[in-house]
């Protein structure tokens, strides 16, 4: 079996943490590549999170980058087995808004935007990761939400927005080390709905 896995980055970019995630998930049979939502591939220190975030809204946006990534992942269907989108943040709403093409598995990180498009029905598993806490909305209520999705599989862990990245001021080794985990298992098995999983305390 051939699998490729496209990798949705953050609004930093393919930075050394998007390029860690593509190794964690790269084998024998698993093509991984990180996709630069960015045109000309640049990357944002974390002091500019600001400067990220405005740029990711005002020059590529939730809408703009859907047909490109409709476009690989087809064209991917064509070459393997499997293909499924690993994103972060805003990579991840990217991924659930792509969630009803023939892919074999969504995992979304953090994606607090996903709940401005409640009216996407994925039609694959989908694991979606959610921190225990977000400055801009409710987490739980929107965990409640996508536990009725028939396909979706959530999860909550301990740490806020951006704790898987070693990199970054929120970083939760103990959440990150279940996530990385829960991830691969989620790859090789793609189970249904369950549970709210909390780790650890």
């Amino acid at each position: 079996m051939k699998r490729k896995i496209f990798i949705l980055h953050e609004i930093y970019g393919v930075n050394d943490f998007i390029k860690m995630q593509a190794e964690a998930y790269s084998n024998a049979n698993t093509t991984v590549e990180c996709i630069s939502l960015y045109s000309d591939n640049r990357v944002f220190p974390y002091e500019q999170e600001q400067e990220a975030y405005e740029y990711f809204i005002n020059e590529v946006g939730f809408d703009a980058p859907l047909d490109k990534l409709t476009e690989k992942i087809l064209e991917a269907k064509t070459h393997y087995d499997e293909v499924l989108i690993i994103g972060f943040s805003v990579g991840a709403t990217l991924a659930w808004r792509l969630s009803t093409l023939p892919l074999q598995g969504i995992v979304c990180v953090y994606g607090s935007r996903i709940r401005q498009y409640l009216d996407v029905i994925p039609s694959c598993p989908t694991l979606v990761i959610l921190p225990g806490h977000e400055k801009s909305f409710n987490v739980h209520e929107l965990k409640e939400t996508l536990d009725a999705f028939p396909s979706v599989h959530t999860r909550q862990y301990l740490g806020q927005h951006g704790f898987m990245d070693i990199h970054n001021s929120n970083y939760c080794y103990a959440s990150y080390s279940h996530v990385q985990a829960e991830i691969l298992q989620f790859l090789e098995n793609k189970p249904g709905q369950g549970e709210l999983h909390n780790e650890p305390k």
